[in-house]
């Protein structure tokens, strides 16, 4: 068997191991009460046979027990109007944010980082204040966003922003920094000028600084855009989330952290593949 079936079996075989241990531990504390914390107390985690049901009933795919509908159907269409929140606009809305959030985030990171990168002087003015603002806990700015900005997906987008921003801003601007300078003495050497200099040697020479932030940055957005819906949103997972606490439904809260989990899997997985594809011209990009 290869290598990549041998890994996928293993986490296949973790995976079912970890759900069958939550779905019948606790039925084993009365004989067995020393083995069985009280995580796996149904109340709190629910069971994986109950947020599977619970999936079925927020995607609307089960909007009845018992009552399938298929998606495009009439009851799936009545069920969806019926609930405007359900799990597929929720996590429409959700991930629609984060995109918003990660773009400007890294957009704007990535700008100033190379700015300051690649002007010692100006860097040397802004250090003071970029440390103050950075030293402010991005979450604790949630709610004076929320103020600023409504509960709309703005507000969403700028927590999901601020968040972002500073993670990709520190990796570009240490890559800027250390870009090999007999590259670019070499480069005006030839004759080019401080722009050809940044779009030649500069930033191929930072994009893989840039990319070791991504993967965590695209988490840290899904977060920031979770936190603000937490605090005030119409729509979106973390509503979701936030009315089936409401309601002491502790499948519903799964469902939408496990929804959370492959979004987050997916969403990392595809800035992988893009580093990959976009640096293929190193060593340990060229096999995959």
């Amino acid at each position: 068997m290869s290598r990549p079936l041998t890994t996928l079996a293993w986490q296949v075989g973790i995976v079912a191991a970890l759900l069958a241990l939550w779905q019948w531990a606790w039925s084993l504390k009365p004989y067995a009460p020393w083995a069985v914390p009280d995580l796996f107390d149904p109340y709190f985690v629910s069971r994986p046979s109950e947020i599977f049901a619970q999936f079925l009933h927020l995607s609307c795919l089960q909007p009845k027990p018992g009552e399938w509908a298929m998606p495009g159907g009439t009851a799936f269409s009545a069920c969806t109007a019926r609930y405007e929140n359900n799990l597929w606009f929720a996590t429409f809305v959700t991930l629609r944010n984060t995109f918003f959030g990660f773009l400007t985030g890294v957009t704007s990171g990535v700008v100033l980082g190379l700015l300051l990168g690649r002007s010692p002087r100006a860097a040397e003015i802004a250090s003071p204040f970029v440390t103050a603002v950075n030293s402010i806990p991005r979450i604790a700015l949630a709610p004076i966003i929320i103020l600023a900005f409504g509960i709309g997906d703005a507000s969403k987008i700028a927590t999901s922003w601020i968040v972002v921003v500073f993670l990709v801003f520190f990796n570009t601007f240490e890559g800027a920094r250390s870009v090999d300078p007999d590259y670019v003495n070499a480069s005006r050497l030839l004759g080019a000028s401080e722009w050809q200099i940044t779009r030649t040697v500069i930033i191929p020479s930072t994009m893989a600084w840039v990319f070791a932030s991504l993967t965590p940055a695209v988490s840290f957005a899904l977060i920031g855009v979770i936190v603000g819906e937490f605090i005030g949103a119409e729509f979106g997972i973390g509503r979701l989330i936030i009315e089936s606490e409401a309601r002491g439904e502790a499948a519903g809260m799964m469902v939408a952290v496990f929804v959370l989990m492959i979004v987050g899997i997916v969403l990392s997985a595809g800035i992988q593949r893009m580093q990959s594809y976009l640096l293929r011209w190193q060593p340990r990009h060229q096999n995959r």
